[in-house]
């Protein structure tokens, strides 16, 4: 029998959080925000159902029951989707792979364990994009003679142009942009570091090259190309803010419009794949364009397009028969979560 000291779950897992995951697999902020919060709530579970707080937590107690508990847990304490479900499943799969790799005696029943877990099945939602009106109505609400407002049209434009992901925005740098005489191209970096260059409307292009000059940051090319009022380098929870503080005035000043229940940043994502395939752009210049890494992805907007009909029949009937929905909340209690999750 070894008396070899082995690593703690904490140790190894601030290794993979800090090191691993931004350096070695090069993963974006949000995965890594995502993974956080996974990890946090499972320090809770712990605190909650036995008592333990962060540090006590060793490999031995991750067993397969344990997650099974953990993941009921999420699902009927937490009101977890099942979604959300499997991405904590994912996180805690990704790694359980890691810290078998470094310390295989420790780890092994954490590996198995999650191993032995299956992915739930998730039922397809339509998913929800802006008509051309709304997003008519969402573009115009920014004051653009002002900076913030200048910037935020700017923004809300460019994703609707480029159908980008928040933290792709986030990330652009000047240099980011090409400024031809007869057509203006963006290299964006998406999912898992890769890049691609697309070409962008000239009424954006415009708008962006006027914000650029307003700003003073046109000959900056390190500079990023968004900020906010505390930050050089906007952050996606900007973006969701700046999205809910539109939509709800949108709302207020156009009642007919804007009658699903939850929109995202990631809805101009939507909208912009949408009315490209409705333009008849083909499946496959859309998927290079967005950055699909599949094709399979970029397939589901040809379904819904399909559903539109439905869809629109379905708002028409909201409008004589009135629907009333509530939202439940959820809870969350305190209890010794280290730094490098928070």
């Amino acid at each position: 029998m070894r008396n070899k000291k082995q690593p703690e779950v904490l140790e190894l897992l601030n290794d993979f959080i800090e090191e691993y995951m931004p350096v070695a697999a090069g993963l974006s902020e949000n995965t890594i925000r995502l993974y956080k919060t996974s990890f946090r709530l499972l320090m809770i579970f712990f605190y909650e159902t036995r008592d333990m707080d962060a540090e006590r937590i060793t490999f031995r107690d991750l067993d397969y029951k344990t997650i099974q508990s953990f993941l009921d847990w999420l699902e009927t304490e937490r009101k977890c989707s099942v979604a959300t479900r499997n991405i904590r499943l994912a996180a805690l799969s990704s790694f359980a792979s890691y810290a078998q790799n470094r310390n295989l005696d420790a780890a092994l029943t954490f590996l198995n364990s999650v191993r032995k877990t299956p992915v739930k099945k998730v039922a397809v939602s339509p998913r929800i994009f802006f008509t051309r009106d709304e997003v008519s109505v969402l573009l115009r609400m920014p004051d653009t003679a002002s900076t913030i407002g200048l910037r935020d049209a700017t923004l809300l434009s460019l994703m609707y142009a480029t159908g980008a992901r928040a933290q792709e925005i986030c990330d652009l740098k000047v240099r980011d942009i090409l400024f031809e005489k007869e057509v203006t191209k963006i290299a964006l970096v998406g999912k898992g570091k890769k890049s691609r260059r697309i070409c962008i409307a000239r009424p954006c292009a415009e708008m962006l090259k006027r914000y650029l000059v307003w700003q003073k940051i046109e000959q900056q090319p390190s500079r990023y190309i968004f900020s906010s009022r505390t930050h050089e380098h906007m952050t996606v929870s900007c973006i969701e803010a700046l999205y809910k503080k539109y939509l709800r005035e949108a709302k207020k000043q156009n009642p007919s419009l804007f009658r699903e229940k939850h929109y995202s940043p990631h809805t101009m994502r939507h909208t912009c794949a949408m009315h490209m395939l409705e333009a008849g752009i083909p499946i496959m210049s859309i998927k290079n364009f967005l950055g699909h890494a599949y094709v399979m992805t970029t397939e589901r907007y040809a379904e819904l397009s399909q559903s539109t009909v439905d869809k629109q029949i379905k708002a028409w009937n909201q409008r004589w028969f009135q629907d009333t929905t509530s939202t439940p909340e959820t809870i969350e209690r305190k209890c010794n979560i280290p730094d490098f999750l928070k």
